[in-house]
């Protein structure tokens, strides 16, 4: 069973889905396993973008899954987190780990499990020949973008934790210069790779940490309650004491 983002109409422009709703529906979810039970499921599978403690909460409420796929969160768990029959398994972002989960099915219910959390070294990893024939050949026509220098770091530049790092205040920082501002918000996202000391800048790392699905910059006037709303709002968004009113991303 897949599960979208159940905040997409706040996190993204509405007109970009005008024919879909989404949300945390504990009765819509029990239905469906309950449905994929009666067609001779033995085991049930959640891959889903609600974030850990959303998953957490939802396998107290829900029954009859087996395991969650957790995302969003960009937790990286050593081991599974049991709640009630049901495992949550969180392997972090970016391709920085793999999990494999081996699954002891009997009589139509898990008895067991085994779990390992991979770390991936891509120096020490042959790369798939033909996987890497097919990327090259899709990067091709836009390489000479991808590659052109922008800058170079004077240092690590980095995203991590719930709170912003130094990518966030370098992309913040050039919003006021360019754009005559007092002051800049960037919304709270956490992918894209760390950049070393004296290392160049491509248009590629740009492009990799900031949100350029809908690619644009506005300049408007706040009054310093209305920032204060922001701020608060952000904050609860991510730390609410009921898993249900987080949305995660940064602050």
């Amino acid at each position: 069973i897949g599960q979208a983002f159940p905040y997409m109409p706040i996190a993204n422009p509405g007109w970009m889905f005008p024919e879909y709703s989404f949300g945390i529906r504990d009765e819509r979810m029990q239905e469906m396993v309950d449905e994929v039970r009666d067609m001779g499921a033995e085991v049930v599978v959640v891959l889903s973008h609600y974030g850990f403690d959303v998953d957490k909460k939802m396998a107290s409420r829900v029954s009859g899954i087996d395991v969650f796929l957790s995302g969003h969160t960009h937790d990286a768990l050593p081991e599974p987190v049991l709640v009630n029959e049901t495992i949550i398994v969180a392997s972090g972002s970016n391709g920085k780990f793999v999990s494999r989960v081996d699954l002891d099915v009997r009589d139509g219910r898990m008895m067991g499990f085994k779990h390992k959390l991979i770390p991936i070294f891509s120096d020490v990893i042959t790369p798939d020949a033909q996987v890497a024939a097919l990327i090259d050949e899709q990067r091709a026509p836009y390489i000479n973008e991808l590659t052109e220098v922008i800058g170079q770091s004077e240092s690590l530049l980095y995203r991590r934790g719930n709170f912003n790092g130094s990518w966030d205040d370098l992309i913040c920082q050039a919003l006021i210069e360019e754009r005559e501002a007092d002051i800049s918000m960037s919304p709270g996202v956490r992918w894209g790779p760390s950049i070393l000391p004296g290392q160049d800048i491509t248009r590629e790392d740009i492009w990799n940490v900031t949100s350029m699905t809908y690619g644009a910059a506005y300049r408007t006037e706040m009054t310093g309650e209305f920032i204060h709303v922001i701020l608060e709002d952000v904050a609860d968004n991510l730390f609410n004491v009921d898993p249900y009113y987080q949305h995660g991303g940064d602050m």
